[in-house]
């Protein structure tokens, strides 16, 4: 199967070990035309919130199955603002750390359209969620995440004693911490801000010592104080 994966290269890396060498894989950062799209058979892209003008592209595919990393924007908003494209897009969980895993959470647009065909031709399993900014597993994780950062900023325990707690009190296989780096502070950032504008639920209201960490991690000068 021919496969283009758009995204940073630790997306690639996460992708190419969850499906192994037996595809023909192409990689992209950016895309500015839709022709070369056009020769593959599938097309996963996982940074679709930080180039919504791919849709133009994304838009010339006729009948090309299309998955967009929908974790910070759902389908239906690109939808909204670009209109709906003919070849059918689904949307999926490819938050560094979330996908190399057992399952997917992917999410559609259309009832009609169903993801079943092209994920078992890749021999995925996946959980059909909806369409919902944060999706399932992202949810869970960020909120716990920030209310570690909220214990840190209160004094109340360390982030070594968070994580291991974590462990040890929930089997989880990382604590808070350990999970902000594997996924990146910006994108726990970014995920919260997303589901804060979504919900309005103040579990999602961002911890300003995360905010701080954020902004320096932009500015290239990310060293935790606490």
């Amino acid at each position: 199967m021919k496969i283009a994966v758009i995204g940073e290269r630790k997306n690639f890396e996460e992708f190419k070990s969850k499906f192994g060498e037996d595809h023909e894989y192409t990689f992209m950062s950016d895309i500015d035309s839709a022709e070369y799209l056009k020769t593959q058979d599938v097309i996963f892209h996982f940074t679709i919130d930080e180039n919504q003008d791919h849709m133009q592209w994304i838009m010339e595919l006729m009948k090309l199955p299309v998955f967009l990393n929908t974790v910070k924007i759902t389908l239906t908003e690109l939808c909204f603002t670009f209109g709906k494209p003919e070849t059918p897009v689904f949307g999926f969980n490819g938050l560094p750390g979330f996908f190399d895993r057992d399952q997917m959470e992917v999410s559609v647009l259309d009832s009609a359209e169903q993801p079943e065909e092209i994920l078992s031709t890749l021999q995925a399993d996946f959980l059909l969620c909806d369409d919902r900014v944060g999706m399932v597993t992202p949810r869970v994780i960020m909120m716990i995440i920030n209310e570690a950062f909220y214990t840190v900023q209160e004094g109340t325990a360390s982030r070594e004693d968070i994580d291991m707690g974590m462990k040890l009190g929930t089997n989880y296989p990382f604590g808070p911490f350990e999970w902000t780096e594997r996924i990146g502070v910006h994108h726990v950032y970014e995920v919260l801000e997303a589901l804060y504008e979504d919900t309005k639920d103040e579990r999602y209201k961002i911890c300003p010592l995360l905010k701080k960490e954020y902004m320096r991690s932009e500015i290239g000068s990310f060293n935790p104080e606490i």
